[in-house]
C-alpha cells in the first residue's frame, strides 16, 4: 500500500516581493535541463555558474556573508550592435521573481513588451510616484501601493544607464536589491516588472518567512499535499521543456486515389 502523507501547512504571502529567497533550485535546475544551460561547478567553491548554449549568458550564484552584496548575476556578452548587459540579485529576491527573468531570457518567442512604458505593469497595479520624491539622476520613481518597494529608471544624457528595485522599511534593513544595467533587454525589464506587480501569492514554509512577511504583508496558511510540493519543480520544468520543443507538423491529408482510364482495343 502506498504510505499516506498528511498535508503540509504552507503561508501564501502577498505582496511577492516580501516572500523572501527559498532554493535557488527554482532556476538552475529548469535552466539545466529544460533550456540545456551548462554547469561549471567548482567543488571546491560554495557557487553555480550556468551558460547558455549559445555561450552568450551566464548566471552566477556566489554566495556571501556580507547582507549588502548582490548573490545572483546574469550577464550577457555584446552581440553585434548590441551592448553587453547584466543583472544583479541579492540573496533575499523571490526565486519567482529571479526565474520570471531567465524565463523570458530563455524564451524563443517571447513578445516584445505591449507599449513602450516598461513602467506599465506596475501603473495598472497602483504603483505611484512617491510624495517626497526629488528630481536628478532618477528620472522616474514608481513605489508599491504599501510603500515597502520601489523601482528607479536612472539616465545621463538622456539616456537609460541603469533601473533599481528595491525592498525595504525606513530604519530597517533592506530585504533584497535588485540592478539591471540599461542595455538590458527590454522584455527582461518588463519581465521583471511584471512580477512584482504580480497579485498572486507566494507559497512558502512559514518558518522561512522573512520578518517584513510577517510582519507588513499578508500570509494566510493552508495545507497543501506532500505531492504538489514535491512535484512543483518537477512540472516547472517540464512546462519549460514544452515551450521549446517545437511542435509536430500537421499531417498532410492522403489524396484519394485517381482512377486511370480503361485502355480499350
Amino acid at each position: 500500500m502506498t504510505p499516506v502523507t498528511e498535508p503540509i501547512e504552507q503561508a501564501f504571502v502577498t505582496p511577492r516581493y516580501l516572500a523572501g529567497g527559498v532554493d535557488p533550485a527554482w532556476v538552475t535546475v529548469p535552466l539545466h535541463r529544460a533550456c540545456g544551460w551548462s554547469s561549471a561547478d567548482d567543488p571546491l567553491m560554495p557557487r553555480v555558474i550556468l551558460t547558455s548554449p549559445d555561450q552568450l549568458a551566464q548566471l552566477r550564484i556566489d554566495p556571501t556573508p556580507d547582507p549588502g552584496e548582490p548573490w545572483w548575476s546574469i550577464r550577457h556578452a555584446r552581440v553585434a550592435d548590441e551592448r553587453p548587459w547584466s543583472i544583479t540579485f541579492d540573496a533575499q529576491t523571490p526565486v519567482e521573481i529571479i526565474a520570471a527573468v531567465t524565463d523570458a531570457l530563455t524564451d524563443p518567442s517571447a513578445p516584445p513588451p505591449e507599449s513602450g512604458d516598461l513602467f506599465a505593469p506596475l501603473r495598472a497595479a497602483g504603483w505611484q510616484v512617491p510624495r517626497h520624491h526629488e528630481e536628478g539622476t532618477v528620472t522616474e520613481v514608481l513605489a508599491a501601493p504599501d510603500g515597502l518597494a520601489r523601482v528607479e529608471r536612472l539616465h545621463h544624457e538622456g539616456r537609460t544607464v541603469g533601473w533599481n528595485v528595491e525592498t525595504s522599511v525606513p530604519h530597517l534593513p533592506t530585504l533584497w536589491r535588485a540592478y539591471l544595467d540599461g542595455s538590458t533587454p527590454a522584455p527582461l525589464v518588463s519581465a521583471l516588472f511584471r512580477a512584482l506587480a504580480d497579485p498572486d501569492p507566494i507559497m512558502r514554509a512559514p518558518q522561512r518567512l522573512p520578518y517584513l512577511a510577517t510582519a507588513r504583508g499578508t500570509n494566510s496558511r493552508r495545507p497543501v499535499s506532500a505531492e504538489t510540493l514535491a512535484f512543483a519543480l518537477e512540472h516547472r520544468t517540464t512546462a519549460l521543456t514544452q515551450r521549446r520543443t517545437p511542435p509536430a507538423p500537421e499531417a498532410t491529408p492522403a489524396r484519394p486515389p485517381v482512377s486511370q482510364p480503361r485502355r480499350t482495343r
